[in-house]
This record gives structure tokens, C-alpha cells and sequence, in this order.
């Protein structure tokens, strides 16, 4: 019987993937978060049909020490606890201490690009350590990888995320998003000569099965990590686009205040505006996806473009964030994901294991 602990399973993604985990036979599910009665809930309710056990744990992932996770004696440990812009590696650390395989979703720049700080702690405890298994980086290097060979060179990648308006971040990444507001940070490569500002560089775009929305620039670890794993992609660019154009636009002007110093903390409003967005929820709908658009050379050095679309309908968009992270621990618990060491989520899964994963979702891909 394997143990698989989520903390903050209970919360956006991590109820996803308890959900489903609890249809994988010979697994324990442990559902960890800072409110037990919440846990308590979760598993309740995901046991009426799950075919694992389920239990519950009053367990802070930032918090947490390697003697209480050993303890719970899990194999596999996945963080779904955000945001990981404020969070350190205490708890991939003690997972390392207590033998334990740990997976988060992040998508924090320098949390994900700096995890192979734990390599050799990692390989020591013979145990996998992977950030980001995520939209991003984990899905679009699964993307690109699908389509290299296409190329002899790809030299720009755009990314957008576009998320239906029925979609609840929850509370910590409404923090998240909003803590990214103004900010500035280095374009692809560390070029900071050439300074972007978070939900700025604003444009117009059609994404395939969307329709048109406003783009806001976005800063994800694919900046650092694509252009390592592709030689010559010098150009990578990651925005996100709400369905609503009042929703995008208000954080445009408040990135914009931000930026100018008038505002200090846009993360303090994350209640309010999320009141405001639930409240209006029904201004838009329950279909979102992603667009990735790859231009290059090809094997023959001339122009070569790709472009590539995911549409999740249904309210299925959010488990799109989840999926890298239940490859990869049905990988390990399985036993046929060998890798071990601390890394970021790229190569441990192919665009083919993602799409198998959601056949059972509305959710489709293809080119453009």
C-alpha cells in the first residue's frame, strides 16, 4: 500500500488531485492542509466514491519537520500549497530526511529554476524532488518536445494561459497573481537590460477556441528553463488572458499604480477582489485553455511555425495545473519513473502521457 500525502488537498488543485487519486487502487490518500475540519471534509466527501482509503492531517507545509512526515510514512508527497513565491524548500527538505518522493506545482520563477540545489541531498536519500509540475514549465516543455524535431532551430516561444471566468483561484493564488503585479523582472535569459513588468506589455490576440483576449505579461520559470533545453530559443514569452475584458484590464491599471509606487501590497486586496470576481462569475464562462506558438527553422533552414491549442470546456480548465504532478507520482508509486535527484518538471512526461491522463475530461488539443 502506497501513502500519497497532499497538502493543501483541500484547496483548488489539490481537492482536483485528491479527486482523482482516489480512483487509483492500492494507494492510501493522505489529505494534509493548516485545517484539520477541512481535511476532515475533503475526505470525507471524495470517499463515498474513492477506492483508496482516505485520511486526514492537520499538517502545515511550512511548517512542517521531517519527523512528522515520517510519521505519516508517505512514499510520494505533492505540495499544492501556494503560493511558492514566499516559500523556501523546508518542506522538499524534509521529505529528503524522511525518504519520502516530494512533487509541487509551482510555477514561482526562481522557487522552480533553483530546486537542483537539493541534487545531491536528493540522490543521497535515493528519492525524486520535482518543482513545477504544472501548466507551466511542465506542460509547454511537454508541448515543445512534441514539436522539435520539427525544427533545426526554434528560436521564439509564446505561452498564454487563458482561464474561463467561472474559474475560483482560491485565495492563495489570488495572492499570487496580484503579488506579480508591476514587478519587474528579466526577459528570457536574465536580460534585465530589457526589463518586462508584470500584466504589462499589453496586447491583443485570438486564441484558437477562445476567442480574442487581452494578454498580460506573466513571469514563469519557462524564461530561465526553456532557453537551457533549447538551444537558440532566445525569445520566450508568457502571458496570461481572462476571459473578462473589465477583469484584465483592472489589474493592467493596478500594475500600473504598482508600479508607480502608489501601491505598495496589491496582494492585501486579494479578498476583496476575489469577492468582487465570484460575485461576477457569471460574466463569462466555464471554457478556458491554453495557445503555445513555436517559430523557427526548419530541417531545411526555412521559416518553420507551429501553433498549438488546448480548450478545456465544462469547468474542466483546472485540472489542467494538476495532471504533470499525477504522471509523475503514478510514475514513481508504479515504479517505472526512475529518475532520481532534485530538478525542475521537464522530460519526466511526453504531451502523449498528459493527453491520455485527461481523456476521461473535456479537454482537447491541436494545432492550429
Amino acid at each position: 500500500m502506497h501513502r500519497v500525502l497532499v497538502f493543501g488537498g483541500y484547496g483548488v488543485f489539490g481537492a482536483r488531485i485528491a479527486e482523482r487519486l482516489a480512483r487509483e487502487p492500492g494507494l492510501e490518500l493522505i489529505v494534509a492542509g493548516r485545517s484539520r475540519e477541512r481535511a476532515l471534509e475533503l475526505a470525507a466527501e471524495a470517499g463515498k466514491t474513492a477506492q483508496v482509503r482516505i485520511t486526514a492531517v492537520r499538517l502545515d507545509a511550512m511548517e512542517v519537520k521531517w519527523k512528522m512526515l515520517a510519521a505519516v510514512a508517505p512514499r510520494v508527497v505533492i505540495n499544492a500549497s501556494g503560493p511558492y513565491q514566499w516559500q523556501d524548500y523546508r518542506l522538499a527538505r524534509a521529505c529528503i530526511s524522511a525518504g519520502a518522493h516530494y512533487i509541487d506545482l509551482a510555477d514561482a520563477r526562481q522557487f522552480v529554476s533553483g530546486i537542483a540545489a537539493l541534487e545531491a541531498e536528493a540522490k543521497a536519500a535515493d528519492v525524486l524532488i520535482v518543482s513545477g509540475a504544472s501548466t507551466v514549465p511542465a506542460l509547454s516543455a511537454a508541448v515543445i518536445d512534441a514539436y522539435a524535431q520539427r525544427f533545426s532551430a526554434i528560436e521564439a516561444a509564446r505561452i498564454v494561459i487563458a482561464p474561463g471566468n467561472s474559474f475560483d483561484p482560491g485565495l492563495a493564488t489570488t495572492q499570487s497573481i496580484l503579488g506579480t503585479l508591476g514587478r519587474p523582472f528579466a526577459a528570457a535569459g536574465g536580460k534585465m537590460q530589457s526589463a518586462i513588468y508584470g500584466w504589462q506589455s499589453l496586447r491583443r490576440q485570438t486564441v484558437s477556441g477562445l476567442g480574442a483576449r487581452w494578454l498580460g505579461a506573466c513571469e514563469t520559470p519557462d524564461l530561465d528553463l526553456l532557453p537551457r533545453r533549447y538551444p537558440g530559443l532566445n525569445r520566450v514569452e508568457v502571458f496570461a488572458a481572462l476571459e473578462v475584458d473589465a477583469f484584465h484590464l483592472g489589474l493592467w491599471g493596478l500594475s500600473w499604480l504598482v508600479r508607480g509606487g502608489l501601491v505598495r501590497k496589491p496582494e492585501r486586496l486579494a479578498r476583496p477582489l476575489l469577492r468582487v470576481k465570484r460575485a461576477l462569475r457569471f460574466l463569462g464562462s466555464d471554457v478556458g485553455g491554453m495557445a503555445i506558438t513555436l517559430n523557427g527553422r526548419d530541417r531545411q533552414g526555412a521559416p518553420q511555425r507551429v501553433a498549438w491549442h488546448l480548450v478545456a470546456r465544462r469547468g474542466h480548465g483546472p485540472y489542467i495545473p494538476t495532471i504533470a504532478s499525477l504522471i509523475v507520482a503514478k510514475g514513481l508509486i508504479a515504479g517505472t519513473l526512475h529518475q532520481r535527484g532534485a530538478m525542475p518538471c521537464l522530460g519526466l512526461f511526453t504531451l502523449s502521457d498528459f493527453l491520455g491522463e485527461v481523456a476521461d475530461l473535456d479537454i482537447a488539443a491541436a494545432e492550429t
